[in-house]
Formats: structure tokens, sequence, C-alpha cells
């Protein structure tokens, strides 16, 4: 029996442990991205690496300690989004990368659809929590993203295996990105209907 008790959101610390990790994660992706736009991609890779990982750090210690709060609901995400989103906006910039324009759009338009959504239809009282397609395009992107970071960090002609890799990564989460997108419209679709 666990004799950590949980507290409610409004009594929690504003600054916890969990809000502390994300607002460090913030503060990795702005070096991470003057980092990939100076051509830093192997520190850049660590650093996706670290802000990535911290992502589940955060979210395990607020749950297995009790330390959920308001502010933590909307921060974490936030977070989440302007490093998935920042990143492969960056990585446009790069031709070798393999990103294109319209895929970095693609990614930033479900997150931000998917936002709106949410708030709107939690805010009338409906559960919009995030579903398993929505996990695993969130590790897809992550894999993508830091594969696509490793490709350009090496050094001369890129070996035919990686250049293969990279393409399928990428494509792999562009698709599920979408598939995602339109799962959660659909389900927001059923939500409105059944308000009515």
């Amino acid at each position: 029996m666990s004799l950590v008790t949980e507290k409610p959101a409004a009594e929690q610390p504003l600054f916890n442990v969990p809000n502390q990790l994300t607002s460090l994660r913030l503060l990795l992706s702005i070096v991470l991205f003057v980092l990939i736009g100076l051509g830093y991609y192997q520190t850049s890779l660590v650093l996706f690496i670290i802000a990535a990982s911290t992502d589940w750090l955060d979210g395990y210690w607020a749950r297995k300690y009790g330390q959920v709060t308001s502010l933590g609901r909307i921060l974490d995400p936030f977070v989440d989004k302007i490093i998935i989103c920042g990143t492969f906006i960056y990585l446009v910039a790069i031709p070798e990368s393999g990103v294109r324009a319209w895929m970095a759009t693609v990614i930033v338009g479900r997150e931000l659809l998917v936002t709106a959504l949410r708030s709107y239809l939690e805010g009338e009282g409906a559960d919009f929590s995030a579903n398993m397609a929505g996990k695993l395009k969130m590790l897809l992107q992550c894999i993508a993203a830091g594969v696509v970071l490793y490709a350009l960090s090496v050094e001369g002609e890129q070996p035919e295996w990686l250049q293969w890799t990279v393409s399928v990564s990428v494509w792999a989460a562009v698709l599920l990105t979408l598939y995602s997108g339109v799962a959660y419209i659909q389900k927001a679709i059923q939500l409105l209907r059944a308000s009515r």
C-alpha cells in the first residue's frame, strides 16, 4: 500500500519537480533549435534525446508522487509540440534532411487542430484524452527526428541503409500523423453529435 496520497491539482506547489522538468525541456528546445541552425547535428541529437526522454520522466513523476497540476496539464503538451514541431520546421531548412515543407505543415497543422478540438470539447465537459494512435504518433515523430539528426551528423556520403531508414521513418511519422489526426476528427464529430 502506497503512503503517497495524491493532492488535488489546486493544492500542488506550482513549480514542483515535474513542472521543473517540463520547463527544462522548453529551455533545451531553444538550445536545440540554435544548434540545428548552426549545423551541430551530433550535439543536437544528444539534446533531442534528452528532451524527449524527460517527457516520459516528468509524466511518470507527476503520477507516481501525485504531483499533477493544472499548469503541468497545459505546459507539458505545449512543450511537446514546441520540440517536435520546431525540430521538423528547422529540418525543413536543411535540404539534405529529406524533410519537406509540406511534411512539417502536416505535423504542425495536425497538432494545432487537435489542440483546438481538445480545448473546446474538454471545455464542454467531454473526454478527449489522447488515444493509442496519438501516443504512437509522438513516438514515431521522435524516432524520425532522431534518425534525421543522426544521418545529418554522419560525415561524408551516407550509406544506403541510412538513407532508406531516414525515408521510412519520416514517411511513417507523417502518415501516422495524418491517420491520428483523422481519428481525432472522427471522435470529435461523434462527441459533438452526442451532445446535441
